[in-house]
């Protein structure tokens, strides 16, 4: 938990299955048992939360309460569903007023090289990612549910080693 202490962010990258909300929500629940006040949101949620508030007048109650308030937001699956010019700036708009106010787990699929893809295009927003203290894991290996079928017989294709990689 010491990522909390240094208000330092966290991203895991992985493919489909292999425990990035896992480990996100691992996380969250040993934070709560800190008594840290934690946030679990998928980015397509968080995104049409904000838009709203924007559309209702109530973005910056809504910002302060959702995204600033926690200690620590869990922003999940950041690459199911690419971010608009506007939906990046948003999210931009997240990752910046948190800087050293809180941390932030992101989840992705996508390796970081990729990360353009999900903001828009917008390589001012990966690298403010990258230089807001981000600590990045990429987790590599088969998806848990693709192990469970191979087990059983169903696939015969041999597992590669899963890997950590700082």
């Amino acid at each position: 938990m010491a990522f909390l202490e240094h208000k330092k962010n966290v991203i895991l990258l992985s493919p489909n299955g292999t425990g990035k909300t896992h480990l996100a929500h691992a996380l969250g629940h040993r934070a709560t048992q800190c008594g840290v006040k934690v946030r679990f949101i998928c980015a397509a949620d968080l995104m049409l939360q904000l838009k709203s508030a924007q559309r209702q007048g109530r973005y910056k109650e809504v910002l302060r309460r959702s995204v600033l308030g926690p200690q620590l937001l869990i922003n999940d699956e950041n690459d199911y569903m690419p971010f608009n010019d506007s939906q990046a700036n948003l999210f931009f708009q997240v990752i910046a007023k948190r800087y050293e106010e809180g941390s932030v787990i992101l989840t992705s699929n996508l390796s970081f090289g990729e990360g353009e893809q999900t903001f828009g295009g917008n390589t001012a927003l990966t690298s403010v990612m990258l230089d807001r203290r981000m600590h990045l894991a990429q987790i590599r290996g088969d998806s848990y549910r693709l192990k469970e079928k191979r087990r059983a017989g169903i696939m015969t294709t041999p597992l590669p080693t899963a890997q950590i990689e700082d």
